[in-house]
């Protein structure tokens, strides 16, 4: 298990194709401090298993074809920067919320708006994922826990609502295409100078996890 606070950002330094999956090598040295053989780290939200601790600070860990099909990491290149998390200790402060490494689906940045002292993010995400998703509620975004602080549906309700759309529409972000469901994240300088969402552009992939507890009530509402 996770917090969705981002420990450091790693780079990926090697990756082995493999025929049904893909083995990692990424430079992470805060993280593997004090990893070993068969810990857990995140890798943009993705909880992957360490295989080796190398002396240069980089781990490697294998990653499997479903794995690669359904989060961002099977487009990723070697020299791609990547948030990095080790497993919460439990005797540690929950600083985020509790994110599984279990990614759900990916979406994609459709606009950024920046202000003075932070940025607005705009995420379009699969209409399967929307229910799940309520604003000032957590989502896991590339393994950043985010405080949901707007959502709606198509351009029209995305130029109407005051987020700052209007200014993103003339920053060559295409908010003025048809986008179907989206949510806003709004940075702050820590998250934007720390972790890869800070730089990622618009059309960039992400790696969602919606909050587990609205998939647990869901599923016990739906039995009853």
């Amino acid at each position: 298990m996770f917090t969705g606070i981002v420990e450091e950002l790693g780079e990926i330094i090697d990756i082995d194709n493999l025929a049904d999956s893909a083995r990692l090598v990424i430079k992470g040295p805060v993280v593997t401090s004090d990893a070993g053989h068969g810990d857990s780290i995140a890798v943009n939200g993705v909880c992957l298993t360490v295989v080796e601790v190398r002396p240069d600070g980089a781990f490697t860990a294998d990653v499997m074809a479903e794995t690669l099909n359904r989060s961002s990491l099977g487009a990723i290149g070697v020299g791609s920067q990547v948030n990095l998390e080790r497993a919460a200790a439990v005797n540690s402060r929950l600083g985020g919320h509790i994110v599984q490494g279990h990614v759900d689906g990916t979406g994609r940045v459709i606009s950024r708006s920046p202000s003075e002292h932070w940025e607005v993010v705009r995420i379009a995400l699969p209409s399967e994922l929307s229910r799940y998703v309520v604003e000032k509620g957590s989502i896991t975004v590339d393994g950043i826990s985010l405080t949901v602080s707007g959502l709606g549906s198509g351009a029209s309700e995305a130029t109407g609502n005051g987020s700052g759309a209007s200014e993103a529409t003339g920053n060559g972000s295409g908010a003025s295409e048809a986008t179907g469901d989206w949510f806003e994240v709004s940075l702050i300088p820590t998250t934007l100078a720390l972790t890869t969402l800070g730089r990622a552009a618009v059309g960039t992939p992400v790696n969602l996890e919606v909050d587990v507890i609205a998939k647990y009530v869901e599923r016990l509402m739906s039995a009853r």
